[in-house]
């Protein structure tokens, strides 16, 4: 899979992105991440590629040329029109379901905006996905983007070396996780519930499927409504 981070700081996602699972990922060829400077095409000496809003207001606005420039680029490169995601507070709320979708794509583009935002005409022209991290606002789109490509990662084959994390870890059938442990079996006085030890597998499924809608109970009890649905 190949993801295309157009961005003003494509060090900070470079450098962010080639570590751990991701960076394995990368070296093995699973994915490919390509974090593209919008500022490489702003037709200036300078790399201006914001202007003040028409209107007035406060702040900046980045422009549509170089955007819209940048990801002409990216077409140069790929065999059809990519799905082009938007990082703005404005968006659907990211979450399990939607990694999954954007996992099977071939090709994704994450658009990180700055300052008040970007220019509408541009996000008419290319966009085809708004989406939001969260209900709050951040400096630019480079960490929402680099939590996107992390968790749809996980989606790709051969991304995870063991192939069932993916299928058990929080979110999975809108249950949290079970606890988990490992040794010594005893620390500060706790310790690991005897059903783990007794290497009766049935035992421990069952337990941990108790374990998993009991803390979803807790902690997310609008994941259970999900379920009814």
């Amino acid at each position: 899979m190949n993801f295309y981070i157009l961005t003003l700081f494509p060090e900070m996602v470079e450098n962010g992105l080639n570590t751990s699972i991701t960076g394995r990922a990368i070296a093995n060829g699973h994915i490919s991440v390509k974090a593209i400077n919008i500022r490489d095409f702003s037709g200036n000496k300078h790399g201006k590629v914001d202007d003040y809003p028409y209107g007035g207001g406060a702040g900046m606005v980045m422009q549509a040329a170089p955007i819209y420039d940048a990801y002409q680029h990216i077409l140069a490169s790929t065999d059809k029109k990519p799905r082009v995601v938007y990082l703005t507070p404005q968006g659907k709320v990211f979450n399990q379901d939607m990694a999954k979708d954007f996992a099977t794509e071939e090709d994704l583009v994450l658009l990180c905006g700055h300052y008040e935002g970007i220019d509408e005409r541009v996000l008419e022209l290319i966009v085809t996905d708004y989406v939001s991290i969260g209900d709050y606002v951040l400096t630019g789109g480079e960490l929402p983007a680099m939590v996107m490509v992390d968790a749809i990662s996980r989606m790709v084959p051969g991304v995870l070396s063991n192939e069932d994390s993916a299928a058990t870890e929080s979110f999975s059938d809108n249950l949290l996780e079970y606890p988990q442990y490992t040794r010594p079996d005893e620390f500060m006085g706790m310790k690991v519930p005897e059903v783990l030890l007794s290497g009766h597998h049935a035992n421990i499924e069952k337990w941990r499927k108790e374990q998993s809608h009991a803390r979803t109970l807790e902690r997310r009890p609008d994941l259970l409504k999900k379920n009814k649905d």
